[in-house]
């Protein structure tokens, strides 16, 4: 029996038991997180935990992407997701190698703040309403919290401690956690509504 189409209706599933718990029950432990994805709001979930949220607030919660543009385009992203917002970004004329780190240098969006506030606003929502940012790996998604949000005024801001891909196995790989080893549903297809297209 072939499960890879079976994997996202599993995992969707599992969201769904997930949302009908009380929220104690999600809470994920911040003194196991590893520093960096420590944020001064201290509010976490993982990967499952989010969709479960998103589906038990529906609009009432705005899911957001805060990857690269590439990174969506090519990886894919949560079919859930109400906007992607990137916190940092490939520098669109004259990409910068970091020797350091052995990949591209990614610049600070000096658009996020403001782009993230449009898509709350146009959801109805304010600062004291649930937001859940999701990045990569849960990284990003911190310092989004710790470098911008909490200190402009939002309140409920949730990172996904897992991300999107998951952290690295002992192997180099993401395979251990996150949005698309748990087999949440997600897609290669953009929607324009969703996108973001800085002006």
């Amino acid at each position: 029996m072939n499960t890879t189409r079976l994997r996202p209706w599993i995992g969707l599933s599992f969201a769904v038991l997930l949302a009908m718990l009380p929220p104690r029950a999600l809470a994920v432990d911040a003194a196991q997180l590893p520093e960096e994805k420590r944020t001064k709001l201290n509010l976490y979930v993982t990967a499952p935990e989010a969709a479960a949220l998103k589906a038990k607030l529906g609009p009432k919660a705005l899911f957001v992407d805060i990857r690269t543009k590439a990174e969506v385009m090519f990886t894919g992203a949560p079919t859930i997701a109400d906007a992607n917002v990137p916190y940092v970004d490939l520098p669109d004329i004259g990409l910068a190698f970091d020797d350091k780190r052995g990949a591209y240098r990614l610049e600070p969006n000096s658009d996020f703040g403001a782009e993230l506030a449009r898509r709350v606003a146009e959801k109805g929502l304010g600062k004291d309403d649930v937001i859940i940012l999701m990045c990569r790996s849960g990284d990003r998604s911190s310092r989004a919290i710790n470098q911008q949000l909490a200190d402009s005024g939002y309140t409920r801001v949730y990172s996904v401690v897992d991300g999107f891909e998951g952290d690295l196995s002992s192997d180099g790989r993401r395979t251990v956690n996150g949005w698309k080893n748990a087999g949440l549903p997600w897609t290669y297809k953009m929607d324009r509504s969703k996108v973001y297209l800085p002006k």
